[in-house]
């Protein structure tokens, strides 16, 4: 079996910090395994081949940190040399190296999400791999681009993760929706044996709050939709999209971006929703062709004015259009009094809020989509005539 030694390199030049390394020993033979790890001679213990520091040391903090890390690399190391000895093969010193090495490469926190990303994009998941870029993009900032391996989770670092959010203002539900994204990382690799389960998540907060209640009454959606924003036409474009996502049964953007000329057929649009694959089937209205037609035709294969050129980049389109309808929509949201936040998500909410006001059953639509989890409110929804949906949604838009 394989031996691990830890050692320390003092710095050629007087007063620099040195560097520690481990020394792998097997069958008499030895190689070097360098670390990042710099310190002073007077930190280093000799005799019992550990970093030290007194508790009056203004570094102290950083050696026990160093101290952890350099704890972590031997376990890790333990267990290649287990694996190795296990698996009844021959090996060396400079096997347990390259393991290690290949280790430190593909199961660091950023590189094994980026495989995560990559495998999610394979398998057309792009919505999710988004989801899974921008939780790296937040923990990259949050670490300031230095990367951290799988097992050096820990609570400590994830609160520190949760507290750093806080101090920027964000919200409950956005830091909750990161951790959780960083935890179903992390339970995959435990999955996949990668590494042992240290349970990083079980001190920060993985739930998910109820929001603000986010919908529009009737009586202010009519006046949206009586503003004069000729003059405005970023303003008037970002007004019928919030109009027609709410015509459309408080249909999605992303839904509404990607809904293509052959949905529409018979006066009536059929799709699936990107988020559960359910299929939906609602009327196609007068209100709702009066506002296409204020569009030119797309050169592209979707419906509405939103892709409308082919051969782009559809998900970057979408996203850029979505955020400017967002934009403007706040410039709208002042025009007539409104202290929520209007977004396009402000239109799917109000609808379900008019649809009970309007006598709809609590069957087929929840309190603006209220239900703990949406799949309640999908089932029920997706068990019913449509017919009926659509003469609900007839008496509010013969209301608007």
């Amino acid at each position: 079996m394989a031996t691990i030694k830890v050692k320390f390199r003092p710095s050629a030049v007087t007063g620099k910090e040195g560097s520690v390394f481990y020394q792998i020993i097997h069958e008499r033979r030895q190689r070097q395994l360098f670390t990042d790890y710099h310190v002073f001679p007077y930190e280093w213990d000799e005799n019992r081949s550990m970093v030290t520091a007194s508790p009056t040391s203004e570094r102290k903090l950083f050696i026990l940190s160093i101290r952890e890390r350099i704890r972590w690399d031997i376990e890790r190391l333990t267990k290649i040399i287990r694996k190795l000895d296990n698996s009844g093969l021959t090996y060396s010193a400079e096997d347990v190296t390259d393991e290690f090495n290949r280790y430190a490469n593909d199961y660091s926190l950023f590189n094994y999400m980026e495989s995560i990303i990559i495998k999610l994009k394979q398998n057309g998941k792009i919505r999710t791999a988004e989801t899974y870029g921008s939780t790296l993009k937040s923990f990259k900032k949050f670490r300031d681009g230095e990367d951290i391996m799988l097992d050096s989770l820990n609570t400590r670092i994830m609160e520190a993760y949760q507290a750093w959010h806080q101090q920027r203002g964000v919200a409950p539900n956005t830091i909750s929706f990161y951790t959780r994204i960083l935890r179903a990382a992390y339970n995959r690799a435990v999955e996949e044996e990668i590494i042992e389960n240290r349970h990083p998540f079980r001190h920060v907060y993985t739930g998910v709050d109820k929001t603000v209640k986010r919908a529009l009454p009737l009586s202010v959606v009519k006046k949206i939709k009586a503003l004069d924003l000729y003059l405005i036409p970023e303003q008037d474009y970002a007004r019928d999209m919030f109009l027609l996502s709410f015509m459309l049964r408080g249909m999605s953007f992303i839904d509404m971006a990607f809904l293509r000329k052959t949905d529409l057929a018979n006066g009536y649009v059929t799709y699936r929703r990107r988020k559960t694959g359910q299929q939906l089937i609602i009327e196609w209205t007068k209100e709702m062709q009066a506002i296409l037609d204020k569009y030119p035709e797309n050169a592209s294969a979707y419906l509405l004015p939103i892709i409308r050129n082919a051969g782009v980049n559809e998900r970057s389109v979408y996203r850029n259009v979505g955020y400017n309808i967002n934009h403007n929509l706040k410039r709208i949201a002042e025009k007539v009094g409104i202290t929520i936040p209007l977004t396009l998500y402000v239109a799917r909410h109000s609808w379900a809020s008019v649809a009970k006001a309007k006598g709809i059953p609590v069957s087929v639509i929840s309190e603006g989509m209220g239900h703990d989890s949406e799949t309640t409110t999908q089932i029920y929804l997706a068990s019913l005539d449509t017919s009926v949906v659509d003469r609900a949604n007839s008496l509010i838009l013969k209301s608007l």
